[in-house]
């Protein structure tokens, strides 16, 4: 599975770390550039300041963002809403 670029990570998809210290924590994605992304949960990484991951460490989710005229703490409400819906899922 070596696809340069998978159309699943688009700009303001929500997806979850898998690996490193944000492992198992919700983030969007800001901009993709070859086999990283750009994201920011608009708590600990803000939107001015995002966090450049591999994709291999992401998994995205099915939840799309307006990522215009996004600012942080609109950011954390949708996150928390899509944490939510997820867990719901799951039971």
């Amino acid at each position: 599975m070596n696809c340069p670029q998978d159309e699943r990570f688009t700009l303001g998809t929500v997806v979850k770390a898998k690996a490193g210290r944000d492992a198992g924590r919700l983030f969007v994605i800001l901009s993709v550039d070859g086999k990283e992304a750009m994201i920011a949960d608009g708590k600990t990484r803000k939107l001015d300041k995002p966090k450049r991951k591999n994709i291999r460490h992401l998994r995205a989710t099915n939840t799309v963002l307006q990522t215009e005229n996004l600012t942080d703490k609109s950011l954390r409400k949708k996150l928390n809403a899509a944490q939510e819906e997820n867990t719901t899922n799951r039971l």
